[in-house]
């Protein structure tokens, strides 16, 4: 089959990159979508059952730190466009390891960028890398985050995505590479990795154990359902302007605290709990080191031009967010236990 598009999707297995394959997949036949992926501890090809037999849809194990794998991978299906989502992207496994979000988020970055400059001829191709509002630093208690906020980040993970950015401007810049970007704010939703704060607390309720939250979880988070991040994705990539950014949040804002206690309430009810029983769980722990106060997207430059916007509110979102969970406990099940990495080799050796 000839294809329109050949798309190198990044991270593919991932929470993030596995909503935006399924849409890609079932929207767009006459593209090919290739799911490039490393498969570490949070990539799980099970999230992609539903569309790993699609005639359109092809997965290609590799590491985006390695150029021979990119080169290869760009070469080997005459890849068209690139939507980079693979990234490490736990703050608390930077402060622990900074040198592998380096590694990934800056030197396989620009490992793709290489690829794509030395690759593409001319400016009919789409580069769109997908960061973090982590990048611009800390607000107060006012104001939002714009596409023109200075960049301030403060943790290791933030520093490697800004580093990232950095790059792809530059290869803009200096390259004429046909680059797009986006960042965004926390996501939630299903097949999300249960070391997150919304998966992490409804594993930890369902099993009665502690809820760790951090210094007096007053710290402030913008939520964004990861299907809206994925309808942003695709506005994005077909209709966004080349070499300009857009913030994509999801006028969400809720302290950690908040936000637990919530759960709580929601999970009383579908596990016939008593009034309050799982609030009890809480556990207050030392604050994250250089732990930022709060994020805010200002997405109004994505809505205004492009007329993506959030389709859902937060306590619907997550009430469907729990629902997935507990429907899917062997999922759940599978992830916790490392029984998910198996799946690769059942399925592609």
């Amino acid at each position: 089959m000839q294809f329109s598009k050949n798309i190198l999707i990044t991270g593919g297995a991932g929470f993030i990159g596995s909503h935006v394959i399924r849409l890609f997949v079932n929207k767009y036949s006459s593209y090919r979508i290739v799911n490039f992926d490393k498969l570490t501890y949070a990539g799980n090809l099970e999230n992609l059952k539903d569309v790993e037999n699609a005639s359109n849809y092809v997965f290609e194990k590799g590491d985006i730190c390695s150029s021979d794998d990119v080169q290869r991978v760009f070469e080997k299906y005459k890849i068209t466009d690139v939507i980079h989502l693979a990234a490490e992207s736990h703050v608390d496994r930077s402060i622990e390891g900074p040198m592998d979000f380096v590694m990934t988020n800056v030197v396989g970055t620009v490992n793709l960028l290489q690829a794509a400059k030395s690759t593409w001829k001319d400016s009919n191709h789409v580069f769109h890398h997908v960061s973090t509002d982590e990048v611009f630093g800390s607000l107060g208690q006012e104001g939002l985050f714009e596409e023109t906020t200075s960049y301030d980040p403060r943790s290791p993970y933030s520093a490697s995505k800004a580093s990232s950015d950095h790059f792809v401007r530059a290869f803009f810049h200096t390259y004429g590479l046909p680059v797009k970007m986006s960042n965004c704010s926390n996501n939630y939703g299903s097949h999300h990795f249960p070391e997150k704060l919304i998966p992490l607390v409804i594993n930890n309720i369902v099993n009665k154990k502690p809820l760790p939250i951090y210094g007096k979880g007053d710290n402030i988070r913008d939520w964004l359902w990861v299907e809206d991040h994925a309808r942003a994705i695709d506005v994005i990539f077909h209709n966004g302007e080349i070499g300009e950014s857009y913030n994509v949040g999801g006028l969400n804002e809720w302290t950690n605290i908040d936000l637990v206690r919530h759960l709580c309430k929601i999970l009383d009810q579908k596990l016939n709990r008593e009034s309050g029983e799982n609030e009890q769980l809480i556990t207050f722990v030392k604050d994250r080191a250089g732990h930022d106060a709060r994020y805010a997207i200002d997405a109004s430059k994505l809505e205004k031009e492009l007329g993506w916007k959030p389709s859902i509110q937060f306590e619907q979102g997550l009430e469907k967010t729990v629902d997935w969970y507990l429907e899917n406990t062997e999922w759940v099940d599978k992830v916790t236990s490392g029984a998910y990495q198996t799946y690769y080799e059942n399925m592609y050796k």
